[in-house]
């Protein structure tokens, strides 16, 4: 990974070519236990019924199990592709991304985003905040699930076989808590030491205000 500067809209479209090549692959995989427990433990912080937005939903898997618990769901995916598969499953799914939320202010108990927000880059992650805060009601919780690490550092990786290779940026504990707390109130942080040399920043988040 090198260092670089560059913009959300200029990863957009190597981000959606990369994730519509490999939806149907990616909608075979199963998902590590330590992946189940993280989804498991926000679903429990839930209100029975709550309305849930996924963002970076990819094929559905974390929103139909979000789904079959109850809640009224919807998926967002900047893949065509991938929104298809998310509508197979019975979910109402749109394509849109993180800056474009076209849905209307507070009208989302929860938002749920796993391994997605490292695609944008640091100069629009306060952006890409603000946008989420918008569409969740005040008092609402938010889920960020991201690989991070020691050290802050942007761009492609050498092993991604993704077509284009996708874009990432890795961030501190302290940065992306930094970025955070600009727009939310930490509810929990840990961080998560899932195996080959990876390590996972789980960050669950609510929006300042009345509930």
């Amino acid at each position: 990974m090198i260092d670089m500067t560059v913009r959300y809209d200029e990863v957009l479209g190597p981000l959606r070519e990369a994730y519509d090549a490999r939806a149907a692959l990616r909608d075979g995989l199963t998902k590590e236990p330590w992946k189940l427990a993280e989804r498991q433990t926000f679903r429990e912080r839930l209100a029975p019924g709550a309305r849930l937005l996924e963002i970076g939903a990819g094929t559905g898997q974390d929103s139909a199990f979000f789904q079959d618990e109850g809640f009224a769901v919807v998926a967002a995916d900047l893949s065509a592709v991938m929104v298809e598969h998310c509508r197979a499953k019975g979910i109402e799914a749109h394509v849109m991304d993180f800056l474009h939320l076209n849905f209307p202010v507070g009208s989302f108990d929860a938002v749920f985003a796993m391994n997605c927000l490292l695609h944008v880059p640091n100069h629009d992650l306060p952006a890409v905040l603000a946008a989420i805060r918008v569409v969740l009601r005040p008092g609402g919780l938010f889920f960020v699930g991201v690989y991070g690490g020691n050290e802050s550092a942007e761009g492609p990786i050498d092993e991604d076989e993704h077509v284009p290779p996708r874009f990432f940026s890795w961030r501190t504990d302290e940065q992306l808590l930094g970025f955070a707390t600009a727009w939310f109130q930490v509810v929990d942080f840990h961080p998560v030491d899932v195996g080959r040399g990876h390590r996972f920043q789980s960050l669950t988040l609510r929006r300042p205000g009345p509930q």
